[in-house]
């Protein structure tokens, strides 16, 4: 059995919504760079992406599924310096993300607590 057919769509959510995370934190990171444009990512549409047949036998799904569903993040407060983060909206996000990040690292770990279960008797 292998690994993605065991945790079927959780696997892929919980690589993505790492990806997701890894935006949202540069864009924190970024709130004082000159001309830094926020990203995000559509986590639905990176989702449909990487669960569809890959059309590229070559291409690494889970990242052309990341490239295809990043958009630049709205900005509601102009910035003279070009900068597009809105600090505020950003860690909100964060925090967000980093909540489904751990209900989908649920989902993992309890598909591996039970097949631990079954392996073990216990």
């Amino acid at each position: 059995m292998s690994t993605e057919s065991f945790l079927g769509i959780h696997g892929t959510a919980l690589a993505l919504r790492e990806q997701r995370l890894q935006l949202l934190s540069a864009n924190i990171a970024n709130a004082d760079t000159p001309g830094f444009r926020a990203q995000d990512l559509d986590f639905t549409k990176a989702l449909n992406a990487a669960m569809a047949p890959a059309a590229d036998a070559g291409a690494d799904p889970l990242q052309a599924a990341v490239q295809a569903a990043r958009f630049d993040a709205p900005s509601s407060q102009p910035s003279i310096d070009g900068n597009t983060v809105d600090g505020e909206r950003a860690k909100a996000a964060f925090a967000q993300a980093s909540l489904e990040y751990r209900a989908s690292l649920n989902f993992v770990e309890a598909k591996v607590r039970t097949m631990l279960t079954a392996i073990t008797g216990q």
